[in-house]
């Protein structure tokens, strides 16, 4: 296997809303630079990068995938991500090792709210970008809407470098406006024929050209006193100008044409070769200093010492552990000793692959600003970096987003819970936005997410690789006891069964705190009524039973008790009987002081199209949420409301539903607040329910 050298490499992540095309443009880019022998197709489930089972039977991308091709002897290196909003972290892996981003938009939809979301990523990781506006040979296409809104809602440097000539069925050619030509592209290998611009169109090229070259011309000084004295730049200028636009982001060129029909494919690679950073543009990354934790800046090349990155962790059969990895520096080979800096821990260098979806070529050496995959690692997972052991330095981690969802799991069989841990552990290490834990407050495990098709695939994957199956359901509330007025008890324990029995007396007083006040217990004894030996265990009573709950099992919060008063006796008085006697005391003051229960509340964003606002902000009211701000974002509404969790279970299908998945949502936690009347009938008969089926 060829190795090349990094001015002579790009990486590129393409990236877009779901169904915008971004498979199927990989798939072209592969056939028409002869990386394959035929045009695969989603339906179809033939393509390259949508690989995996579960791909092909929903027909959308769930992991990246990474291919490479050679054109005008150069490797471009092309990581084809998920659209879909659940599996957002394989984008996030993506853009970190990418210099470069192509944004995928659909001539027909235009941008959408998945499209302000890769481009916000883009952003975030200063990645050079350029678009691509793709399906041009569909009914209704919006080329020159779609740049009008680019540019107003993205950046007023987005500028087309090309447009249709046929936009629709038969689309076949479009306009270079560096050339001033127009190109014809043969639907069965992407080969160009250049001919004249046609005379209709001329015109129009002419004044999207002038407006190129007033763009251009402002990303360079030198080009720019250039431009100033002659008026007019060259094919050569204009180049060099868009080159360092685009690398400096301060240019974000739009080409155009069909993936499916492999129309602009060729003069994309084209310009992927010519006009796109290469890894050897980048001479120092800031690093993390691994002993002094600090940040600095290090010179990294080929000539510098090995710094690899593990961006993305596959679990395959029959293989094993795929860690795909980017070279930040030096290089790599079979056999070298490097060290895991993340765990501590040395790894040594077995196979090394280059990918092609799912096809493996092995090679003995990575070279820097190189991506591959090894295979085997012992304790290296995403996010972790191995480097030569002379260095110490830490990549910067992906900076994974927040899950979005929850849900219990609960297993077909009993007895499959290390199982289920075990297994989910490893999934966590392939998809770091998944996450479980045993919550032991509500005795379920709870899986966290990007959304419900992310927790049923990881589900799917769970019962394949390791023989176990669990079903998703509901996940209880975490809801909390308190109290709303101050209210006093008396309780005297005892117990006298022969011998030695049992006596603690104690008088408490309790009042609630404010929200969030936790915990708060006063020692008020005077004259030795209580022997200060027996007060721990008064206290301990009272926690105890503050962490089982006394309304509907829940842990009681913002409390404040004080013992003021009871009795003991000198033989028969002991901690147990004043643990018991406090528990009873607290029970009996808590059912007079007015017990309410809390309900965590989330503070959710909610971005949607215009049209759907009204049913979106309908919906959350149903939810008994409370809307608390509506802010627009170019042609979507952010509305902002707070909603109880009980009514977000499953929301982000519902949202998808109303809006025909255009619409996105976030979530997190905000605070807590009471449950009305009417609800806390209903959580208290459900937890006696529940109670009773266990006592069965």
């Amino acid at each position: 296997m060829k190795h090349y050298d990094a001015e002579n490499i790009r990486n590129i992540a393409l990236v877009s809303h779901s169904g915008a095309g971004k498979t199927s443009l990989a798939e072209a880019l592969m056939f028409v630079a002869g990386a394959s022998k035929r045009l695969g197709k989603v339906d179809d489930g033939n393509t390259i990068s949508d690989f995996n089972k579960d791909e092909i039977e929903r027909k959308i991308s769930i992991n990246s995938s990474l291919m490479h091709l050679e054109w005008k002897k150069n490797k471009i290196n092309i990581i084809d991500n998920p659209g879909y909003i659940d599996f957002i972290g394989e984008v996030h892996g993506a853009l970190k090792v990418s210099e470069n981003a192509i944004v995928i938009i659909n001539g027909v939809s235009g941008i959408e709210v998945g499209t302000e979301l890769v481009w916000d990523m883009v952003n975030q990781y200063k990645n050079s970008t350029i678009f691509f506006i793709n399906q041009l040979d569909k009914e209704h296409t919006r080329f020159d809407e779609i740049i009008g809104q680019l540019k107003e809602r993205f950046h007023h440097n987005i500028i087309p470098l090309q447009f249709p000539i046929n936009a629709g069925p038969g689309f076949n050619a479009i306009v270079d406006l560096i050339s001033m030509k127009a190109l014809y592209f043969d639907s069965d290998s992407g080969k160009i024929e250049i001919k004249d611009i046609p005379a209709d169109l001329q015109s129009k090229a002419e004044e999207m050209r002038a407006e190129l070259i007033d763009s251009a011309a402002e990303v360079d000084d030198e080009i720019m006193e250039k431009y100033l004295e002659s008026g007019e730049l060259s094919d050569e200028e204009m180049k060099k100008a868009i080159k360092i636009g685009i690398k400096n982001q301060a240019l974000f060129p739009v080409f155009c044409g069909s993936s499916t029909s492999l129309v602009g494919i060729s003069s994309l690679l084209d310009v992927v070769i010519d006009a796109l950073p290469s890894p050897a543009d980048v001479k120092e990354i800031s690093l993390i200093n691994n002993e002094s934790k600090e940040t600095e800046t290090v010179a990294i090349g080929p000539d510098k010492d090995t710094i690899l990155f593990v961006f993305k962790t596959l679990s395959e059969q029959h293989v094993g552990e795929l860690s795909f990895f980017k070279v930040i520096s030096g290089s790599t080979s079979n056999g070298q000793e490097l060290v895991n800096r993340t765990t501590d821990s040395p790894e040594r260098v077995g196979q090394i692959f280059f990918m092609r979806g799912k096809e493996r070529s092995e090679v003995d050496k990575v070279s820097f600003g190189d991506i591959g995959a090894l295979v085997k690692l012992k304790k290296t997972h995403t996010n972790n970096t191995l480097t030569e052991k002379k260095i110490n330095y830490l990549v910067p981690p992906i900076d994974f987003p927040e899950p979005k969802i929850r849900a219990a799991v609960k297993a077909l069989n009993q007895g499959d819970e290390e199982k289920i841990a075990a297994g989910f552990s490893k999934l966590h290490e392939e998809d770091p936005t998944f996450f479980s834990t045993v919550d032991t407050e509500l005795k379920q495990t709870i899986v966290f997410g990007q959304g419900e098709l992310q927790l049923e695939i990881i589900c799917n994957r769970l019962k394949e690789r390791f023989g176990v199956g669990v079903e998703l359901i509901r996940p209880k509330i975490p809801y909390r006891e308190t109290i709303k007025k101050k209210s006093e008890a008396r309780y005297k324990y005892k117990k006298q069964s022969g011998g030695r029995g049992q006596y603690g007396d104690v008088n408490i007083v309790i009042e609630p705190l404010s929200r969030g006040g936790g915990f708060e217990f006063v020692d008020a004894i005077v004259g030795g009524v209580i022997p200060g030996k027996y007060i721990p265990a008064v206290e301990k009573g009272i926690r105890e039973t503050m962490e089982e709950g006394i309304l509907a099992g829940y842990k009681i919060v913002d409390l404040k008790v004080t013992l003021n008063d009871g009795s003991y006796h000198s033989v028969d008085s002991s901690d147990l009987a004043f643990k018991i006697a406090a528990s009873m005391a607290l029970k009996k003051a808590f059912e007079s002081a007015n017990p309410t229960l809390l309900e965590p509340i989330y503070e959710i964003e909610v971005t949607v199209p215009e049209e759907y606002m009204g049913d979106v902000m309908g919906d959350i009211s149903a939810r008994r949420g409370k809307i608390q701000g509506m802010n627009a974002k170019g042609h979507f509404q952010v509305i902002k409301a707070l909603v109880p969790l009980a009514e977000l279970y499953r929301y982000s299908t519902s949202l998808r539903s109303m809006t025909q998945g255009r619409g996105l949502h976030t979530q997190k936690f905000s605070h807590y607040e009471e449950v009305p009347h009417d609800v806390i009938q209903k959580i208290i008969e459900e937890a006696k329910r529940e109670k009773e089926e266990i006592n069965k």
